[in-house]
């Protein structure tokens, strides 16, 4: 059988490092039924992808593989085993077989993965996590866990992250906090965050941003001022943020820019 150059690449030997030994795989009888191929399909081959098909192949073969010595082996079974296996794997020496074990274990348990030391398991734990549980990660060390869990955490408690150290985090949470607690973006030291305020704040309340330090904060403000907010934009020392501010003032009107009509 021809097999595809990718896999022609990758030599093909066993988890040690050394030539496949079919006659002595626990599953040598499947290669006469075309079962399983070396350099193809094969649980006894270093390359993941061959440990893939055989198991997405044979997923019966899955659960009594879980103890297997080499990594690859446990996470890509633990893909197909029967759940109720998998909480053996919890403390599993390697991040890879954690991980794919926090994408499978039910709540009750998911629960106990939540202080993993590696972040990308946490990552799954809180974008798996059930709601009421999510606020026990709130203080989790890693912006991106801390982020995961902003995307997820009821609107009402979204107010708890206002505050992150993190950029990414209070970006999330700038994207999805409502009023009252949106009021407070004004006042972030990150003028992306700031922005974001300006996006979504209500126009009769974007006053403060019309006087932002970050003139591409009050150039979002103009483009939805109305009132005393747009008069002071109309003046504002930036033209850019001068020029957007004319172009919601036409728009209001329901007319060109002033320059628009001139160029007309």
């Amino acid at each position: 059988m021809n097999h595809s150059a990718d896999w022609q690449d990758i030599p093909v030997r066993d988890w040690q490092g050394q030539a496949l030994d079919c006659a002595a795989c626990p599953h040598a009888a499947l290669r006469a039924g075309g079962g399983c191929e070396p350099g193809r399909s094969c649980m006894q081959d270093a390359y993941a992808r061959r440990i893939d098909r055989f198991f997405r192949q044979h997923p019966k073969l899955a659960t009594p593989q879980l103890a297997h010595p080499y990594f690859e082996v446990r996470a890509i079974a633990a893909r197909h085993a029967d759940v109720f296996h998998l909480p053996a794997l919890m403390a599993d020496p390697d991040e890879t077989v954690r991980l794919q074990v926090a994408l499978r274990l039910p709540q009750r348990l998911l629960g106990r993965l939540r202080e993993d030391p590696h972040r990308e398991v946490r990552i799954r734990v809180a974008q798996r996590l059930a709601e009421a549980e999510l606020p026990t990660m709130l203080r989790d060390p890693d912006y991106e866990v801390r982020a995961t869990v902003a995307r997820r955490l009821p609107e009402a408690l979204l107010p708890l992250l206002l505050h992150d150290s993190d950029l990414q985090v209070r970006l999330v949470v700038a994207h999805r906090v409502v009023m009252p607690a949106l009021w407070r973006l004004v006042d972030d030291a990150a003028p992306e965050v700031r922005r974001v305020a300006a996006e979504r704040l209500p126009a009769p309340l974007l006053e403060p941003l019309a006087h932002d330090r970050d003139w591409l904060v009050r150039h979002t403000a103009a483009a939805r001022a109305v009132g005393a907010v747009l008069e002071r934009l109309l003046l504002d020392p930036e033209p850019e943020v001068a020029a957007r501010a004319r172009e919601r003032a036409a728009e209001l009107r329901g007319g060109p820019a002033e320059g628009e009509r001139r160029h007309g």
